[in-house]
């Protein structure tokens, strides 16, 4: 099937190439010329496992192409995937004029028939907004096209896109009729070879479903990291509180690991573009501004923890992080729990040495130079000589250092484990003192109730 594909994000680039794998011809076609030069040159702007092969593979094969030429594109494919940002507003809503933009673009060049699929997280009503957008362009010129209009939203996790894509969980697709449908399941077909996933429903509960899906995700988060806070309080250990709960097949084991707060893309701007359209509608949803909320305040709990361990006092001191990304295998740090916490550090007078596998690069375009932020070539060095270290993201190279050798690095063995991946037995051992998260019982702290 010949694709195109407009924004070369996250989102439009594993789209592209993974739907190139599958033998498709895809067009991408972006605004940014810097970027589709850097691209065509096999530089890839994004750090995901696997994508870097896959786009350089399926360049060579010659079925994937890109381009800022957005009319050839729109010649190109009867599929036109609409795949660009969504930025929050202040608001909190979801900015669709880039996702409007390319609807009216389509709208102006196409000539024959087009499906115009919404793959960007966008409200619900969206599509029909891309709708009157592709009319009123093909009736600006006084044509007369046929198209359609289908959401398709994606479910990609950073770090496992690629897999995420080429065995799904579910395809979920929006139409209004069956010709769409029939070209998204040819479309998807490859990727349903043992037993079809792909879910085909209408436009609004397609596009309410990658909402629900985030926030349903968020809320697991937010509440056991409430209930993290709660057994610091009650001299509980949450991690074993996490086993127990989670071996209940209702609860399962995913997303109820406590930690520093969510971050990244997805989950912060979605949370808060549902209660926004919530609103407007005249609906409070009381339980999705909860879970903004919980996560907001559990972003500051590794400051608390450094503040109380130096009694308030952090002016001079030497913090070292392990983990700037908000997730491991990714280099994005959109709203991640490192920078709240780099930002509060510097506030109160302290420096930061911080060390992540793929996100110093970020680090330094979102900071720039300055002298209280220093930026290591591993793990070791940025703990030489610092006051305290604190896991922040748990990177499989950060899960067994040798802590003897850590506390001979350090001024002072003091270890904050913002995703309780150490044993805290073990680490005190090595001498430290140790702060995880709701694991107050599990250290021998005590703390008074009421």
């Amino acid at each position: 099937m010949r694709v195109t594909i407009f924004g070369t994000g996250y989102v439009g680039l594993v789209t592209g190439a993974c739907l190139a794998h599958s033998g498709n011809h895809v067009v991408c076609v972006d605004i940014d010329e810097d970027k589709i030069a850097r691209l065509t040159r096999g530089e890839i702007p994004i750090y995901e496992p696997g994508l870097e092969t896959l786009v350089h593979d399926n360049v060579e094969a010659g079925r994937l192409r890109f381009t800022t030429d957005a009319a050839a594109a729109i010649d190109h494919g009867m599929l036109q995937f609409i795949a660009v940002g969504t930025p929050p507003d202040e608001d909190g809503s979801a900015d669709l004029k880039y996702v409007l933009k390319v609807a009216e673009t389509i709208g102006a060049h196409m000539t024959d028939y087009r499906l115009v699929i919404t793959k960007s997280t966008v409200p619900v009503g969206t599509s029909d907004r891309v709708r009157e957008q592709l009319a009123q362009a093909v009736s600006a010129r006084g044509a007369s096209v046929e198209f359609d209009v289908a959401s398709n939203p994606e479910f990609l996790k950073e770090g496992a896109a690629i897999d995420d894509f080429m065995k799904p969980d579910r395809v979920v697709v929006g139409v209004d009729n069956e010709r769409a449908a029939d070209h998204l399941r040819a479309l998807y077909a490859p990727f349903n070879r043992q037993h079809d996933r792909t879910m085909v429903m209408d436009i609004r509960s397609a596009e309410l479903t990658k909402y629900a899906a985030n926030i349903m995700l968020a809320t697991k988060i937010s509440l056991m990291n409430e209930l993290s806070q709660v057994a610091d309080r009650l001299d509980a250990d949450i991690e074993q509180v996490r086993k127990a709960i989670g071996a209940d097949h209702r609860i399962g084991y995913h997303f109820i690991y406590p930690g520093c707060g969510f971050g990244g893309s997805c989950f912060p701007k979605d949370v808060r573009a549902l209660a926004h359209t919530a609103s407007k509608i005249g609906y409070e949803t009381e339980i999705i501004n909860a879970v903004e909320r919980v996560n907001n305040r559990q972003k500051t709990v590794l400051f608390d923890k450094l503040q109380a361990h130096f009694d308030g006092d952090l002016a001079g001191k030497t913090v070292a992080l392990w983990g700037l990304a908000f997730k491991p295998n990714t280099d994005d740090m959109r709203e991640a729990p490192a920078c709240t916490l780099m930002e509060a550090l510097w506030d109160a007078g302290a420096t930061v040495r911080a060390f992540d596998p793929e996100a110093m690069d970020e680090t330094r375009r979102i900071y720039g130079e300055r002298d209280d932020l220093v930026l290591c070539h591993d793990a070791e060095e940025a703990a030489t000589d610092a006051d305290a270290l604190v896991l922040v993201t748990e990177w499989h190279i950060f899960r067994t250092p040798d802590f003897h050798e850590l506390a001979r690095l350090m001024k002072q063995p003091v270890l904050v484990d913002g995703r309780n991946i150490y044993k805290p037995s073990y680490v005190a051992a090595a001498g430290f003192s140790y702060y995880g998260i709701g694991r107050s019982a599990a250290t021998g702290a005590q703390r008074t109730v009421g």
